[in-house]
This record gives structure tokens, C-alpha cells and sequence, in this order.
């Protein structure tokens, strides 16, 4: 199958894991003199992707070379958040995950056989996407390979394996195997998201570096009709497998995931036949409410958790992203949601330097955001993985102790971890950010992913979503930065006469002060006049309560790199140091 062919679907879904895409020599294969190209992405999973889709919609054209000729097979990452989701709409595919996928929010956490308590990921109205949806990762990719091949400015190659890299002051030089033989090629950027055992990393010499845990997990997806709603449950010593614990979702097409904690001592070959897996799922159905149910297995694989990371994520002129640069334990749903987001950073800043908007250190910052992010879900996630698989008895005893505290007090459930489910990284301390000279309230701190909200507006609009109503993510540009400019009186009327003095080339969002837009008021502690400053990842940049055209062009060319960011102690903003980002709990 040729990339194209996905563009125009015969009107049934395909099987993205039985898809194969053909190899094609490319004319770069009998050049004299290596071809030059402004980005190359190695490794087509859904980070490259979904980075080759971001810079393609602003313009920069893109090889995506990939070492297979096909997608992935098994259901893998499942769990992809609301973050996650909104990434996909900038990326013009969000309505194809979001229908495809399972949208949940609640989550139940059980000891033994009994419930201790439940939790609600989303408890507020007001939001266009689910807190999370649970998707296949296969259909992931295969529908960001569909929006791939919509973009001309996207030249995939499947069957090319990158077997050698040198750098120069100003590109990388490729050398890229094919069934053909050898070429090379040369990148003015390269972007390394070829996965956990990154080639790339190894031909630079590097590593990542962290810990490795001493315990597996069998993966099961089994698929069974079954009349049961779509949440997530985690058990504690289950009586059906004792001194271990068990994780539960649903997919679509009937599957349902199930995860069961093995020990170290578990053979993994052993581990993986269906003659073993099969009782083991077995037993659990009938110590459930799918007792009796039947159901066939579809994959299974065991994994053993690990931490890593990379110390720096910019080498020359090749950028890590995604599993390549970081890697967590699968508890938290933090490794594919947390590769889209390096991504998202990623695109823009590439897109700035290649258009000559901003000097080379912009991708320093890349760098420095996405570690201290990486870093974040490092810590949740090892956090919990003790938890779960405590490796004392002092530790275990700790963890009984909280379970059974959790039953009737809330302040214990806090401490429960069954896997703190994946948030965007507020980027507080990035030196990108202009830091606030007035008190704000709320979450929307500059670093802060902006906040969703409805959204009014008159005739038609691409904004408008399947149900009829229009959202407040889907007015900021997807390719360049954006003004939301609150209220309707004089003050609001003085900052977009700023905005238009500034000269900057924003997209504007006008957001008025009434009941339609209450959630957006609230969220952005908005007044008359107050102005946000969003970056093309929908990160907060700067605001300000009445904008001035002077502070706008600083804050821009602040977040270009064109100037130095300001000394921190210097901010006043109650907001920057005394509010606390919500974190989701499970």
C-alpha cells in the first residue's frame, strides 16, 4: 500500500496492523551529491508522526524515515489524555481519535474485593474532550498516518534505516539503508523519535540513564461482549492473585486491557504462551462481574518497568523526542501523552528557527522544558511504581496502612498511587515566560497549557464541533501565536488597539465577559482588558490585566529568544508562587 491510499478510505476501517506500505526508491538515492533537506524525523510511531504533521501545517517540509514498512501491531499505549486530544485537533484528526476512542473519566480502586473508593478525572463542566480516551495504539498511528497523507510537504519512506550520523556546523549528515543499498542525506534538523532503543542515540554514543525496577507485568488484551461501563479499576492483592496487583480498561472493538503484576522471578517467555495466560484471565472473570464471560485472547506482552532519561535532549544538530529521550513505567499513561507534548513544544520552536523568526537558542529551550518535563513524570512515575510494588516489608506495611485509611478518609486517598494519570508539565520556571507584574488567580500561570472553555460565536465556523458547540482551544491559531483579549468594554478595547499597535502577527481571540463565557472568565481569571499571550503549543507565554503594544513585542521576542529573560525574583504575581497545578490521582 502506497501512504497515499489512506488519504481515501473505500469507506470501511481498515486494519491498521495488517497495513504494509511499500518501499519506493527515491531520486535522493541516485544523487551525485547527498540531498539536503530542512528536517528529517526518523521513526514513523506517533510522536514522528505527529511532529512531521505540526511542521508540514507550518510549512517546513519534512522527510519521515522509518526502518519498517508497517505500523505497529498490538494494542501498546492505550491511554491518551485530554492534552493528548488537543494536540490531535491542532493536528486536524482529534474528531477521528475522539470518536474512535473509549472516553472514560472514573476510576475505582479496590483492595482485595472491596471498593475503597472512586475518583472522577474531570469532575467540572465545560470541557469539549474527555479526560481520557482509551485507544488502540495502532489506531493512533494509523490515523495520524491518514492526516500525513493530506500534507504534500510530507515525504515518508518506509524501509529506511538510519545507520550512521555525522554532525556539521550547520546539518547533520544521514547515512540511510534501504533494500536498495546505502544513501546519505543531509538535515539542516534532525529529530530523533525512533523509540526506546533509539539507533539514533547509539550512533551519537549517547545513553539514557535512571533506574530499572525489579518487577514485571504481563500485558492481556482479551476481547469479550460485555455489558460494563468505561472505567478504570485497579486492585490491591486481589484474591484472585494474591500479594500482586491488577489493572482493568476497555478498549474499543470489545477489548478490554488487562495488566497483571508478575515479580521479578517470572519467566517472560513463560509468561507470554497462551496456555498460561488464559487460566490466569480465567480466574480473574470469575472473581469479577464478567463472570462466566467469554472471551479470546488478541496480545500479550511482559514488560519490566524503567526510568530513564537522556541528560541532554539537543546534541548538535539532532533533537531527541519521545521514548528516545525519556522513558517511565506504563502507570500514568505518561510515556506516549508526554512524547506528543515534546512534539508539540518541538515543532513550532523548529519552524521559527528555519524561518529565520528566531536564533538557534530557541531550540535550547526545547531542550530545557521538555528535560524539567521529563523529569516530572520520572518522579510520578517512580513514585508509583513503589507504591504498587513495594519492595520492603516497611514499605509494604506503609502501603496496607494507606489502603485501609483510604476506605473512610480522603486525606489518605491523596497518598493512594495506583499510577497518577498523566497532566500537562506547567513550564513555570522556563525562561520563555514573562513573568507577571500583576496578582492573577487560577491555574493559568505563564508555562501553563491554556484551558479549555465554550466558546459562542456567530455563522459558520470550522470551529464548531460535531454537537454544535464551539470551544475556545479551537480559536487559537494551530501555526502561530495567539491574543485572547477578554471583555467588551474600554479597557478590552485598549488592548486590542495594543495588539494591533504591537505590529505582531497574532491571532486574535476576542472572548466576552457573559454567561456563554463564564468558564473562560473563571478559568483565565479574567477582567476587562485582561490579554493572554499563547505560544502555538497553547502554552500561557505572558498576560497582563490591560496590555501595552510595548509589552507585547518584549514578551515576544522573550519567547523567540531574542532577548534574556528577566531575573525571576523579580516577579510579583501572587499566582507564580502560590498556586498549585491539580493533579489527577488514581
Amino acid at each position: 500500500m502506497k501512504l497515499n491510499d489512506l488519504a481515501t478510505p473505500a469507506g470501511q476501517e481498515l486494519d491498521f496492523q495488517k497495513v504494509t506500505f511499500e518501499y519506493a526508491r527515491h531520486a535522493d538515492q541516485g544523487a551525485a551529491q547527498p540531498a539536503r533537506h530542512p528536517m528529517v524525523v526518523v521513526g514513523a510511531g506517533p510522536v514522528g508522526l505527529a511532529l512531521a504533521i505540526d511542521l508540514a501545517q507550518q510549512g517546513i517540509p519534512v522527510v519521515l524515515l522509518d526502518n519498517d514498512n508497517k505500523l505497529s501491531s498490538g494494542s501498546r499505549a492505550i491511554c491518551f489524555s485530554k492534552r493528548s486530544l488537543e494536540i490531535f485537533d491542532r493536528l486536524g484528526c482529534g474528531d477521528r481519535m475522539a470518536s474512535k476512542g473509549v472516553s472514560w473519566k472514573l476510576g475505582r480502586v479496590f483492595l482485595q474485593s472491596e471498593q475503597i473508593y472512586e475518583f472522577d478525572l474531570q469532575p467540572e463542566e465545560g470541557h469539549q474532550r474527555p479526560a481520557f480516551v482509551n485507544l488502540q495504539q495502532y489506531y493512533v498511528e494509523g490515523f495520524l498516518a491518514e492526516r500525513a497523507a493530506q500534507l504534500p510537504l510530507i515525504d515518508i519512506r518506509w524501509n529506511n534505516k538510519v545507520v550512521g550520523v555525522e554532525q556539521h556546523a550547520d546539518h547533520a549528515l544521514l547515512t540511510v539503508e534501504t533494500p536498495d543499498g546505502n544513501y546519505q542525506m543531509r538535515g539542516d534538523w534532525v529529530a530523533a523519535c525512533d523509540g526506546s532503543r533509539s539507533a539514533l542515540r547509539q550512533l551519537l554514543g549517547e545513553e539514557s540513564k535512571g533506574r530499572v525496577f525489579r518487577d514485571r507485568f504481563l500485558i492481556a488484551d482479551v476481547k469479550m461482549n460485555v455489558d460494563f461501563p468505561a472505567e478504570r479499576w485497579f486492585w490491591f492483592d486481589p484474591h484472585f492473585h494474591r500479594n500482586q496487583s491488577v489493572l482493568l480498561h476497555m478498549q474499543p472493538d470489545g477489548v478490554w486491557r488487562i495488566d497483571f503484576q508478575l515479580g521479578w522471578d517470572a519467566d517472560p517467555d513463560e509468561e507470554r504462551k497462551p496456555e498460561n495466560i488464559i487460566p490466569r484471565v480465567r480466574t480473574m472473570l470469575d472473581a469479577s462481574p464478567f463472570k462466566d464471560a467469554e472471551f479470546t485472547l488478541e496480545w500479550a506482552s511482559v514488560y519490566t518497568f524503567a526510568c530513564l532519561r537522556m541528560d541532554s535532549f539537543r546534541h548538535g544538530r539532532v533533537l531527541f523526542a519521545g521514548d528516545s529521550a525519556h522513558g517511565v513505567s506504563p502507570f500514568g499513561a505518561r510515556g506516549a501523552n508526554s512524547g506528543l507534548q515534546d512534539a508539540e513544544n518541538l515543532a513550532w520552536k523548529i519552524a521559527a528557527v528555519h524561518k529565520g523568526e528566531a536564533p538557534e537558542a530557541l531550540l535550547d529551550s526545547y531542550a530545557r522544558e521538555r528535560e524539567v518535563a521529563a523529569d516530572e513524570n520520572i518522579l510520578n512515575s517512580t513514585r508509583a511504581t513503589d507504591f504498587i510494588t513495594p519492595k520492603s516489608e516497611v514499605s509494604r506495611m506503609f502501603r496496607d496502612a494507606v489502603l485501609h485509611l483510604a476506605r473512610q478518609h480522603p486525606f489518605a486517598r491523596k497518598m493512594v498511587n495506583s499510577g497518577r494519570l498523566s497532566v500537562p508539565a506547567t513550564l513555570r520556571n522556563s525562561e520563555l515566560n514573562t513573568v507577571d507584574i500583576e496578582a492573577f488567580n487560577g491555574l493559568m500561570v505563564p508555562g501553563a497549557v491554556a484551558a479549555d472553555a465554550p466558546y459562542a460565536i456567530t455563522g459558520n465556523s470550522s470551529s464548531t464541533s460535531a454537537g454544535g458547540t464551539n470551544w475556545l482551544m479551537r480559536q487559537m491559531c494551530a501555526t502561530r501565536f495567539s491574543a485572547l483579549v477578554f471583555g467588551d468594554g474600554p479597557a478590552a478595547e485598549a488592548s486590542l488597539q495594543a495588539v494591533a499597535d504591537s505590529g505582531l502577527p497574532l491571532n486574535v481571540v476576542r472572548v466576552p465577559l457573559d454567561e456563554a463565557h463564564a468558564h473562560a472568565a473563571r478559568r483565565y481569571d479574567a477582567k476587562d482588558g485582561t490579554t493572554y499571550l499563547i505560544r502555538p503549543d497553547q502554552h500561557v507565554s505572558a498576560r497582563w490585566r490591560n496590555a501595552s503594544a510595548p509589552a507585547l513585542r518584549a514578551a515576544y521576542d522573550r519567547v523567540l529568544c531574542k532577548t534574556a529573560a528577566p531575573v525571576r525574583a523579580a516577579a510579583s504575581s501572587t499566582a507564580a508562587t502560590a498556586t498549585a497545578t491539580a493533579t489527577a490521582t488514581a
